[in-house]
This record gives structure tokens, C-alpha cells and sequence, in this order.
């Protein structure tokens, strides 16, 4: 049975206190949730009784069945697909000598929910698997980035950490997105290092800018010509790791 108690537990997941108290989030859909399940443990699974007709149950500390009317008083979808899940949040604490091996995307300040979980999925498809957010960033167990993210969370580590500390301790490439930078398809890329996206109004602080080793500017075409003052955060995340992944052997 889905008690007002627990009603009123999984509402109060939708916020970031909470989530913080409880260190639990929240995730909908049946593939979202196979997704997750194999890296989050599972401490609560609502389904409708449609839903268990059609599906095996997943693995959960809890599992609870409900009739439709009474899962719309916990869903954030306008058309729920009848399971939700409670996963525990897993510690995180990212070790800066990855990015002596690997490409890490790092974002200064997206606020965004839906934008970082765009990128989390953006980093999922290209084959990075680290996401260093400043500590300003939006949440990522906030419910519009899980998403977003379309289950790309369980690829993808997404850690939070001052970012100039790190940086200021970095002896590899730190690649910056920038209006005044060099064309990202004549400057010279490497496998290695951090990329960074800044806010979506503001672009990358001055504090980060000041440790930035290649500055890169996606060009607008044709030069010149009058167009948007810039692309979305997660459009620009999209093409500049593909440029990266294009100039690496497969």
C-alpha cells in the first residue's frame, strides 16, 4: 500500500534539502529504471497494477503496487509510464589524475537541471565518463536532470568540487569554450585534459578563465554574418566533443 507517509516522503525527494537529508533521489520509466538499478541501489520501486501485468518487478528494498490514481499523486510526468523509483545516492569523489588519461568535461556554473542532464547524456554517447560540476552547478538528482540524462547516469560519474582548486593543481590541457577563442577546427586538441562550459548567460568565470590553457570558439557560418549572440550550453557541449572524438583514432 502507498501510505500518505510515503506520498509525502517521495514529494519531498523533489527537493534538493531533502534529497540531501535523505540521500535518495528519484527516477521515472520503466527504462530509465533498468538503467539505474544495476548502479543505485533501489530502496523504494512503485508500480501501478498495469504496469506488473506487462513487467518483472525489479529488485528493490520495497516494492509497492498502487492503482493509477493514486501514483499520479507522486509522479512529475504529465503521462507517467506506472513505476518510480527511490535510489540511494552514491558518495562521489573524483580523482584529478583521470584527466592525465582521459577527456573530463567540467561545468562551470550550468543552472540549468535540463541542460546538465542533456550534457550527461552528451558525455555518455561521446565516451566520457567523468562530469565535474562547480558546486553552484544544479543538482543532478534534481528530477528534470535524471530526465534528461535518459539513463545516462549509470555511465556517467558526475562529481561536484571546487573547480579552481582543481585546476590550479592540474598539469594537463584545460580547454575553455569562448566567444573570442580560436576556431575549434583549426586549434590543436588533445585526448586528454578538461573541457570546460560555462553558465549559460555569464560563460565561463574570470576566476576559471585564468587557468584555461587553450581558449576555443565555435565558428558561426559564414563569418561575419549578423546570427544568435550564442548556442545553448548543451548544442555547444555537443559539438565540441564531437570535434575531440572526430581527431581521435577509433
Amino acid at each position: 500500500m502507498l501510505s500518505k507517509t510515503k506520498i509525502s516522503f517521495i514529494n519531498a525527494l523533489m527537493l534538493k534539502k531533502f534529497r540531501d537529508e535523505h540521500q535518495c533521489f528519484v527516477a521515472e520509466g520503466t527504462r530509465m529504471i533498468r538503467d539505474l538499478q544495476h548502479h543505485f541501489r533501489c530502496r523504494m520501486l512503485v508500480a501501478t497494477n498495469e504496469w506488473v501485468l506487462h513487467h518483472n518487478m525489479p529488485d528493490a528494498a520495497e516494492q509497492i503496487v498502487t492503482d493509477e490514481r493514486t501514483f499520479q499523486k507522486i509522479s512529475t510526468q504529465k503521462q507517467p509510464q506506472g513505476v518510480l523509483a527511490v535510489f540511494e545516492i552514491k558518495s562521489s569523489k573524483f580523482d584529478p589524475a583521470i584527466a592525465g588519461n582521459e577527456l573530463v568535461l567540467m561545468l562551470d556554473n550550468v543552472q540549468d537541471p535540463g541542460n546538465l542532464g542533456t550534457i550527461i547524456r552528451i558525455a555518455d554517447w561521446f565516451g566520457i565518463h567523468h562530469v565535474v560540476c562547480s558546486v553552484g552547478s544544479a543538482d543532478v538528482y534534481n528530477p528534470k536532470t535524471i530526465q534528461a540524462t535518459m539513463g545516462a547516469l549509470a555511465r556517467v560519474n558526475v562529481h561536484y568540487s571546487r573547480l579552481e582548486t582543481l585546476l590550479t593543481q592540474s598539469r594537463v590541457p584545460v580547454f575553455g569554450t569562448f566567444l573570442d577563442g580560436s576556431s575549434i577546427y583549426d586549434s590543436q586538441l588533445a585526448g586528454h585534459g578538461y573541457i570546460i562550459m560555462g553558465n549559460e548567460g555569464n560563460g565561463i568565470s574570470p576566476e576559471i578563465e585564468k587557468l584555461v590553457t587553450s581558449k576555443l570558439l565555435i565558428p558561426s557560418f559564414p563569418a561575419g554574418q549578423p546570427t544568435s549572440e550564442s548556442l545553448n550550453v548543451g548544442v555547444a557541449t555537443a559539438l565540441i566533443c564531437a570535434e575531440f572524438r572526430r581527431r581521435m583514432p577509433a
